[in-house]
């Protein structure tokens, strides 16, 4: 697509400014009011649904239900494990007074619900007939960002988290891996058309209280990386701490292990910043509010009804399409509009198309236009959509591989940084190097096999690989 400096910043050149640039030409979100929020616009929250449908259909699949607890937790709650309040108190929104009054105990605004959950999950499981206990929860969440940037991280953002009870580890490792691999893992590619890389985090990079912590990392234009969602072995630190416990077969008393695991409005930003171009907004048609617009070029009867007709016919296939008809705007800048919002199928219907039976229609994901038989588009626009689906993984995919490098040495490992991944032995580089290379605003990603999968809990550490790269 042909760059349009009037409208966006150059993504070669300032990605930052033109990803700023997308969130507002694409109507998707403002600022708030107050430093670090934001307010999600009816297209960007259009999304957001679209990304909350897929997933719980998922996460119920593996056996969670869903609760909702409260927004404000006991700061004492949080106290009770310590490594937790550590790593969360630069982030803690903490209410004193209330109904004009001083509180008698201090409350946090939820940044995460993992002491909550235990508390209720204390109350809740006697029996190892209670177990496995699977719940999550659809909520937003506050921790007080330093450094806000719009879906990435904001000081208020929209989330699900999952908090599960199980009366082994080996139960509970098992269900946090398959929660990432068969949740976000597959949601992640299959309806995002995102390829990420699954692995563990480090131990100085671990959620705060847990035991090991999986990841899903994926790759944005500028080669930068953006975590995507985690989930996390908890052990059974939060279980002590709360007294989740449970009586056995036997009638033995039992501590519970727990996990925990989530996904934010951040993969908005790891959506656009992955499959945008120059002129927008590219959207994988899964996930696109939008899959069809159908734009009425001349505002004569004869041509609104057939692009009425139109949208009927592939409204009765499935497809989500929108009609047009804004003729008083002009074409041009219609069709821009939606170029700019990534709508992944444009359908322009005018007399003199119609007079030769056919559509031009243009994909979001390629230049150039063509046409097809007006009598074919609800056969052939679903199989197009899916054409455009795989052609987008298909060239995220090769982005990532083209800007992976394997390296054998920290100074390699900082230049590939430069531009992309870099792959080197975790034996190689270890704490030392992983803490050098902080030093330059490189982190260690996460930490794979040497064919790329995710580590199982009894891998050595040599056979490890970590993934370098800047991140967001």
């Amino acid at each position: 697509m042909a760059e349009r400096q009037s409208i966006l910043a150059s993504i070669e050149n300032d990605f930052p400014q033109w990803y700023q640039d997308v969130l507002e030409k694409a109507q998707l979100a403002d600022n708030g009011p107050v430093r670090g929020t934001m307010v999600m616009r009816p297209y960007s929250y259009a999304m957001w649904e679209g990304m909350q449908s897929a997933m719980d259909a998922r996460i119920k699949a593996t056996g969670a239900e869903n609760v909702y607890l409260p927004l404000f937790i006991p700061q004492s709650y949080l106290e009770r494990e310590a490594q937790h309040v550590e790593g969360f108190s630069p982030e803690l929104a903490v209410v004193t007074h209330a109904g004009g009054k001083e509180l008698t105990e201090p409350v946090v605004v939820r940044p995460t619900s993992e002491t909550l959950f235990g508390e209720v999950m204390a109350k809740w499981i006697q029996s190892h007939r209670d177990l496995p206990m699977l719940l999550n929860q659809w909520a937003n969440v506050v921790r007080w960002e330093m450094r806000p940037r719009v879906f990435l991280r904001t000081t208020e953002f929209l989330w699900q988290e999952g908090h599960t009870a199980h009366a082994t580890r080996e139960d509970a490792a098992e269900y946090a891996r398959r929660i990432h691999l068969d949740v976000y893992k597959d949601f992640l590619e299959t309806v995002l058309a995102i390829p990420v890389l699954p692995g563990i985090k480090t131990p100085s990079e671990r959620f705060a209280g847990a035991i090991n912590t999986m990841t899903c990392e994926a790759m944005m234009g500028d080669g930068k990386a953006l975590q995507m969602a985690t989930s996390h072995e908890l052990g059974q630190n939060f279980a002590n701490a709360f007294g989740i416990t449970f009586s056995d077969a036997e009638g033995v008393a039992q501590t519970a292990w727990t996990t925990s695991w989530g996904s934010s409005t951040r993969m908005m930003g790891g959506l656009i910043m992955s499959h945008g171009d120059a002129s927008g907004l590219v959207l994988p048609p899964r996930i696109a509010p939008h899959q069809v617009v159908v734009i009425v070029v001349k505002d004569d009867e004869r041509t609104v009804a057939a692009a009425r007709t139109i949208v009927a016919d592939l409204t009765a296939v499935g497809v989500r399409a929108k009609l047009d008809d804004r003729t008083q705007t002009g074409f041009g800048r219609r069709a821009t509009e939606w170029e700019l919002k990534g709508v992944p199928v444009r359908i322009e219907v005018g007399p003199r198309d119609l007079d030769a039976g056919q559509l031009t229609f243009a994909r979001r994901d390629r230049a150039g236009k063509r046409q097809m038989p007006v009598t074919e588009a609800a056969t052939r626009v679903p199989a197009l959509l899916d054409e455009i689906q795989a052609d987008l993984f298909t060239a995220a995919r090769e982005r990532l591989a083209d800007r992976t490098v394997r390296v054998s040495t920290i100074d390699e490992a900082r230049e590939a940084a430069r531009s992309g991944f870099a792959l080197i032995d975790w034996d190689a580089l270890g704490e030392a190097g992983e803490k050098e290379l902080n030093r330059d605003a490189i982190t260690v990603r996460c930490l794979q096999t040497r064919d790329g999968s995710l580590p199982g809990p009894h891998e050595p550490e040599k056979d490890l690989v970590a993934v370098v790269a800047r991140a967001y």
